[in-house]
């Protein structure tokens, strides 16, 4: 029996997703300079159905790719050729919020952006914020270690998630956490693409939100005046919450599609948030003026 029979017999209607046009969406993530059609993409709805997949693939030696919202530009989630690719959007469970603890426990498939929604009535968000964060999940996140603007302050997803439970290609079950001794696997797994196993849950930090953010922009006669700015404000002991950068290109770039009002004689134009204490922030903000 095929390695697609055994699939589909093994798992609900429409969980197994075969054929040139039904994969392609799938043969590519973010990077699409780079495309692979897979021999099947499987969606579970849970562990036990993953553990099957797994199971599956082992016997038949065949290579799976796991996958989040396809949104990475690394191509982390390409397929190989003859694999199987385990997409886990489905997975969308917000498992819990404790108000207490600052956490949240989640399943892979959560958005990013539906984190910070989730934990807005308890005054949190979750700090790491990637371009993609409406459509990026946690689990692609950890995958790819993700960023974003904050990251300068808050750190990236490795800096903020506090556990990761997975299944080995065996379909052993494994809780990783911060305080366990030995080898940091925990920070391994960030980063990892999936190549380490399949993430199935994971418990991130919450961040309080500021009493209050300002944003300051200013405009450079060059890319190197822009750089100095940054290097100075750090010198002198102020962390930014966020900071981005713009060259001219850029900056006509997002003048001509969005029109912010961009000053368009800049060389530079560089973008600098400060958030916390009211108190703080206004200190803050006369230094960096």
């Amino acid at each position: 029996m095929s390695i697609l029979s055994q699939l589909k017999r093994a798992l609900p209607k429409n969980t197994v997703i075969s054929g040139s046009e039904n994969t392609r969406p799938f043969e590519c993530d973010g990077l699409s300079v780079y495309k692979q059609e897979p021999l099947a993409v499987v969606l579970p709805n849970n562990i036990t159905q993953i553990k099957k997949v797994l199971e599956i693939c082992r016997k038949n030696n065949t290579p799976i790719v796991t996958r989040g919202a396809g949104t990475g530009l690394s191509g982390g989630a390409t397929p190989l050729e003859g694999s199987v690719v385990l997409g886990l959007s489905k997975l969308t469970q917000i498992i819990s919020i404790d108000e207490e603890k600052k956490i949240a426990v989640l399943e892979p498939g959560v958005r990013n952006l539906a984190i910070s929604e989730a934990a807005e009535e308890f005054n949190l968000y979750y700090a790491p914020d990637p371009s993609s964060q409406i459509a990026c999940t946690i689990g692609g996140n950890v995958a790819e270690n993700s960023g974003g603007v904050h990251c300068l302050k808050y750190g990236l997803t490795v800096q903020n998630v506090e556990a990761i439970k997975m299944l080995t290609i065996d379909g052993e079950e494994l809780l990783l956490t911060r305080q366990d001794e030995g080898i940091g696997l925990l920070a391994l797994m960030n980063g990892s693409e999936g190549l380490l196993g399949v993430i199935t849950e994971i418990t991130v930090k919450l961040t309080p939100k500021p009493e209050l953010a300002r944003l300051v922009m200013a405009g450079f006669s060059s890319v190197r005046d822009c750089a100095d700015t940054v290097a100075e404000i750090i010198k002198n002991g102020i962390i930014p919450s966020g900071l981005e950068m713009m060259d001219k290109f850029a900056i006509e770039a997002s003048e001509a599609f969005a029109h912010p009002g961009y000053p368009l004689d800049a060389q530079a134009l560089l973008l600098c948030e400060l958030d916390g204490a009211i108190d703080s922030v206004n200190e803050d903000l006369n230094k960096v003026l």
